[in-house]
This record gives structure tokens, sequence and C-alpha cells, in this order.
């Protein structure tokens, strides 16, 4: 491939995954079942998320040179990502991900970050003409900030759009947000990018308003808030939209954020309208939900396509 509409820097990981019925208290011994080895990482989610729904995707990440880093690459290629910018770090192992799913789907993760924590700014060079070329790039946080800052401003400077995953939630620089065109958090990482305390429970709409807000004051163009069951909410300076979430029985949500961000990317990149991008968005998540795994449970263009129908 000699280029890619989509290009995505980011993580890979072995998620070691077991199901339980709830998850336990500090000093409890649960039995759970269920247990498997997935594909993850949010870079090679979204990768993977973007290519199965047709997009050009081009992965630019770093794994160890073990079994879990050639399972990891192959994974992608068979997906249909070009993964020859994954390069490997001698020095350590690939990256790891515990991940204990409870029975109503909400998910527990630990991240042991491995190769994606030494996947520094300078290993990112072989991927610049592909981020100067690129329509859409996009971004998270599992591999060091340095590195995400150097992609965000050679795809800003060459006029790509660039989304932003903010996960795991964290401080961000404005240098960075300055460079988004999107940024994407979920309602906890929201409250965590503007120093607050997540809520207990939802947190109300206006509250979410004003702490999107915040974040464009610090430079980003938009925000997309992820609100699971209650849809996503685009905020701009003067604007807020809602997009509410198509009705299904989720089994595992452990990567329905990289299955949106992976279908926006797609959807931006064909020139698909903003509300139409999130509708198509919104329904590659809800297909994720119902299924176990991360990167096994990314839709096919045809469901997404199908679920949208069928909601008109």
């Amino acid at each position: 491939m000699s280029g890619a509409s989509i290009v995505v820097v980011g993580s890979l990981n072995a998620d070691f995954v077991v199901h339980v019925a709830r998850f336990p208290v500090p000093g409890e011994t649960l039995r759970g079942d269920g247990f498997a080895v997935m594909p993850g990482g949010k870079g090679g989610n979204q990768a993977c998320a973007a290519a199965r729904l047709g997009g050009s995707v081009a992965l630019a990440g770093q794994v160890g040179r073990d079994s879990h880093g050639e399972w990891l690459r192959r994974s992608l290629e068979d997906a249909g990502v070009d993964a020859h910018l994954v390069a490997i770090d001698d020095g350590v192992g690939s990256g790891v991900a515990l991940i204990t799913i409870a029975a109503d789907g909400e998910n527990h993760i630990i991240l042991a970050p491995g190769a994606n924590g030494t996947f520094g700014p300078d290993r990112l060079a072989p991927a610049v003409p592909l981020l100067r070329s690129a329509s859409v790039v996009l971004l998270q946080l599992e591999v060091p900030m340095d590195t995400v800052i150097r992609a965000a401003v050679e795809a800003h400077s060459a006029g790509a759009t660039v989304i932003l995953d903010p996960a795991p939630a964290g401080a961000v620089p404005d240098q960075l947000l300055s460079l988004c065109s999107f940024v994407t958090p979920n309602e906890s990482e929201l409250a965590v990018l503007n120093g607050d305390a997540p809520e207990d429970g939802e947190t109300p709409l206006d509250v979410i308003d004003a702490r999107a807000r915040r974040l464009l004051a610090r430079g980003c163009q938009r925000v997309l808030v992820k609100l699971g069951s209650r849809g996503v909410r685009l905020i701009e300076p003067n604007d807020a939209w809602h997009w509410s979430a198509f009705n299904v029985k989720p089994v595992d949500t452990t990567a329905a954020g990289d299955a949106f961000n992976g279908a926006f990317a797609v959807a931006l990149a064909e020139k698909h309208t903003v509300e139409s991008a999130l509708t198509f968005a919104s329904a590659a998540a809800a297909i994720s939900v119902t299924r176990a795994g991360a990167q096994p449970a990314m839709p096919t263009r045809d469901e997404v396509e199908r679920l949208i129908k069928g909601r008109d």
C-alpha cells in the first residue's frame, strides 16, 4: 500500500479476557469463566474497525519480538490493515490488557503497556509521509504523549482531520487539543480531562456541555461525547446536538468506543456529512457491544448499513 486515507497511531495489546457475574470487591476472589486471549489495543482496535468497514487504513505502532507481537500484526493484516509501520522493540514484550467483563457487559481493564510505552516520537519517523498524505488521522493515549503530539502536528500541518480519543483518561496539554478536529471522550473521560471527579451515575447533559466547552476554550474544534446507551453528543462553541443510540442488548462494551471512532473516520474519509458520519459510527458501536471481544466484535459494512436501514 503506497498510501492510506486513514492513518491510526496507537497501541497494540494482547487482551486477556475473563467473564464474571460481578466485579470483585478488594480482597475478594471470584470464580470466572469464558477465558480468552484476543487481539486488542485502542490503536489496533480502531484500525481494525475502520478496515472492516471498507476504509483504506494504515497503523503505526509497536510490539515486542514475541509470539504475541507476531500474532497481533498478522490479525490486523487479516482484517485488511496495512501493518508495515508496526515496529518491533527487541527490549520489551508486547503490550497486554487484563480485562474483566461483568454479566451486564460492563468492563474493568488493566494495561501493561510493554512496547507501546517505548514507541517514542523518533520511532514515528517512518510514518510521517503517510501522516502528511492522510485524510483522517486517529489518535489515542496508550502510547507516549510526545508521540501523539508529533503525529498530530504532522497530520494537522498537512490539513488532515485529526481525531483524538483521550483514553486512558489523563491530563492532555493544550498544544494537543489545539491540533484536534474532534476530541471524543466518554462522560467519565470528559470529567477527568477537566480535572473533575466522574459522577457515580449519569452525568447531566448541561454538565457535559459545560465541560466540553472548557475543552473547546483550550483549542479543539469540536467535542464528541460518547454516552453509551444515551447516544452521542456533539458540542461546538455555540451549539450542541444529540444523536440517540441504537437499541441493542449489550454483551461486552470493551471496544465500543473504538468501533465508533473507526467508523466515524471511515465516514469522514468518504466525505459524509458529520450528521451521517455520527449515525454510521453509532450503528457500528451498537453492533460491537452485542459480541464478545474487541477486534472480533467489529462489524462489517453490510451489518452497519442494515442496522441503519432498519431504524429508518
